[in-house]
């Protein structure tokens, strides 16, 4: 990937490179990646990403040391695209500006919900930086070089800069729905601009505290009821010392500044999250300056930070700020659970606790699916799951691996796949070394014959990418489904050989039986044995990610025929009356989780292999197995990320367990409705 290179101060110009840019942006040299599909598990939409930075030095000094002016702006195009997998529905940039004139613009908003956001969003900017160059500079093309000249008359020119990435969890995929969101007010103390990953399970009780205040919110919807009660002791703490410093005899104008200087940002946080229930890292700018980061007091949704005294710099993801600083992994932090990194305009920086902590529960599914696997532990983690399931699939296939053939699909499972390769291997050796001890190792035939002994690692799935399913009649298109996926014949001995593909995980499992199972069968394979390195998916997510119905998970369909099928279909009734009956206790805040109970009779392993009866084609020729990771071996592999409420139904928080309650409820009655 190429990007905006520093400007030359002698030679370059900033009309001819936005030009560049913008013609880039129209070919090949700037890639924003399609959305990915998840090939044997369905797509799940991720999480979003945050990005923030702080330039802590003047303006000139990044001009002098790196030769441009866009520095930040430049640095937020690298962290927001490095994190494009965080999200694709949609994207906003905004920028706040220091000691500016009264009469001046000094927060710049834009938000995309294009097909390509991020390419949007940064020609617009680019495209309005050089608008204003062209109409105020006199023909003077040297001003590109002077960074003040470009935040006196240009927009995105300021010190503090924040970018979110959207992926839609609920409603429409709309400019409105889109980060960041921005309250605005006259008094520069007052404006507030807030981004985040979050989602919060009790968005009722939020609004309604907003009624409470004597507010009237234009929606109901965790977005807005989180700006709106920050915004509200926003309000509060400027008032309070509005009337502080009025008593002491200031005047209106120096009081704005005193407001400014002493504003108590942890206190605002404090008072507006605490009964904030959700997953959340959400990223906020106060017009002065000041600026934040808040966890989840549970460290849910990640957020990692980096300093240095030239800036402060925060993100999703980890290696992202890594890449785009260059700078070691030590040196990238994470931001504790339930505080808040607080940047003020003065430049200091602290780590404060705005909620108490509870247990440690971070996303493990982050780890498996959702995060970029370049971070150095995720990638370790990964690596970790393949290798946990290979007891499993060896018993699956009775240890025959001279006729078994391993791969996987998709790309997000190849980490996974190495693990998994490590871990036959290591078995394999073990054999190696009892075979050794049975020869004559003076026989080199017999010898070479034993270490030329692999295990039969094959590509036989290759992604057609350009191929599009263009073709909405359901028969016609499922055709073409089954044709996305090229296989690579000549890998599999027909009849005799096991076919093992691992995938990062199986949710809905639809796409694999509606045309995996069937392309890999015409490979001929005597069974198919598809792993999972992630759990069994039993319960919604309802801090951050689009899985919110329980009849879509095919783990939650096989306990339901499961009973049915073992005449304990009641028990279904039973769990819906007593989760119908504690939603109706509006007064009720220690929810369980009476979901649980529909799995309590079986096994993991019942539950498995009713999986694989409901996913297989009737049509298939080769024998099905299914093998999902254990929990146990989930925790084995990602030690420091503890939570497992979508394979565990252990939910962080009481919201949590509403939700699921609420989403059984939705099931029984018929209802395709969101649980929270």
């Amino acid at each position: 990937m190429r990007y905006l290179q520093p400007l030359d101060a002698t030679s370059c110009l900033f009309v001819a490179v936005t030009e560049a840019l913008i013609r880039r942006n129209g070919s090949s040299k700037i890639l924003i990646p399609l959305r990915s599909s998840k090939a044997m598990s369905d797509q799940i939409k991720h999480e979003c990403g945050i990005a923030l930075i702080r330039l802590l030095k003047p303006l000139d000094y990044y001009r002098e040391k790196y030769g441009t002016s866009f520095y930040g702006l430049n640095k937020m195009y690298l962290l927001m695209e490095k994190q494009h997998n965080r999200g694709q529905d949609g994207a906003g940039l905004a920028n706040i500006k220091f000691n500016v004139k009264p009469g001046n613009r000094y927060i710049s908003r834009h938000r995309s919900n294009s097909n390509k956001p991020i390419q949007d969003i940064f020609d617009h900017v680019y495209g309005g930086i050089k608008k204003r160059i062209h109409e105020r500079s006199e023909g003077n093309p040297d001003v590109v070089n002077d960074p003040y000249w470009l935040k006196e008359n240009a927009p995105f020119t300021g010190e503090v800069f924040l970018g979110h990435l959207r992926y839609g969890t609920y409603g429409e995929n709309s400019i409105e729905a889109c980060h960041p969101f921005l309250r605005q007010n006259n008094w520069m103390t007052r404006n507030l601009v807030l981004a985040g990953n979050f989602n919060m399970t009790n968005v009722d009780e939020q609004f309604g505290l907003l009624l409470e205040l004597g507010q009237h919110p234009k929606k109901k919807a965790d977005t807005v009821t989180v700006l709106e009660k920050i915004g509200h002791f926003l309000d509060e703490e400027n008032e309070m010392l509005f009337d502080k410093y009025k008593r002491l005899g200031y005047d209106n104008v120096e009081i704005t500044e005193m407001i400014s200087k002493n504003m108590d940002v942890r206190n605002i946080l404090t008072r507006a999250a605490e009964d904030f229930d959700g997953g959340y890292a959400m990223a906020g700018m106060i017009g002065n300056g000041d600026a934040f980061v808040l966890r989840d007091p549970n460290g849910i949704r990640p957020a990692f930070y980096y300093k240095d005294d030239e800036v402060v710099v925060v993100a999703s993801e980890r290696p992202v700020i890594q890449t785009a600083f260059n700078v070691p992994v030590e040196t990238v932090q994470e931001i504790n659970p339930g505080h808040a990194l607080i940047i003020r305009k003065d430049g200091k920086v602290s780590m404060d606790m705005i909620r108490e902590p509870g247990e440690k529960l971070s996303c493990s599914f982050e780890r498996i699916y959702f995060s970029r696997g370049s971070d150095r532990d995720i990638y370790r983690e990964r690596l970790e799951l393949g290798r946990t399931v290979v007891p499993r699939v060896l018993k699956s296939i009775g240890e025959d691996l001279d006729n078994s053939v391993f791969s996987f699909i998709p790309n997000t499972a190849e980490v996974s796949y190495y693990g998994m390769l490590k871990g036959l291997e290591e078995f394999h050796n073990e054999r190696k070394l009892d075979d050794l001890a049975k020869i004559d190792l003076n026989d080199k035939d017999a010898l070479r014959a034993i270490l030329n002994e692999r295990v039969r690692a094959e590509k036989v799935a290759i992604k057609d990418a350009k191929l599009r399913t263009f073709i909405t009649q359901d028969s016609d298109r499922n055709d073409l489904v089954a044709h996305v996926y090229d296989i690579t014949y000549g890998t599999v001995k027909p009849g005799q050989d096991n076919l093992v593909v691992i995938d990062d995980s199986i949710v809905r499992g639809t796409t694999l039986k509606q045309s995996i199972l069937r392309i890999l069968d015409r490979l001929g394979p005597k069974k198919i044995v598809v792993v999972s390195s992630a759990p069994q998916i039993r319960y919604p997510d309802c801090y951050g990610i689009d899985m919110s119905l329980l009849q879509d998970f095919v783990a939650f369909q096989a306990a339901i025929a499961l009973l049915k099928d073992t005449g304990r279909e009641s028990l279904i009734k039973d769990v819906y009356e007593r989760c119908k009956e504690e939603l109706a206790a509006s007064n009720n805040h220690n929810f369980k989780n009476h979901v649980q109970a529909i799995y309590e009779p079986f096994t993991d392993e019942q539950i498995s292999a009713k999986i694989a009866e409901l996913l297989r084609p009737e049509d298939l020729n080769a024998d099905l197995e299914i093998i999902y990771q254990s929990l146990e071996g989930l925790h084995a592999a990602c030690p420091n990320h503890k939570g497992d409420w979508y394979f565990s139904g252990n939910y962080p928080t009481t919201g949590g367990n509403r939700v699921v309650n609420r989403a059984f409820v939705n099931y029984y009655e018929g209802k395709r409705e969101r649980a929270y």
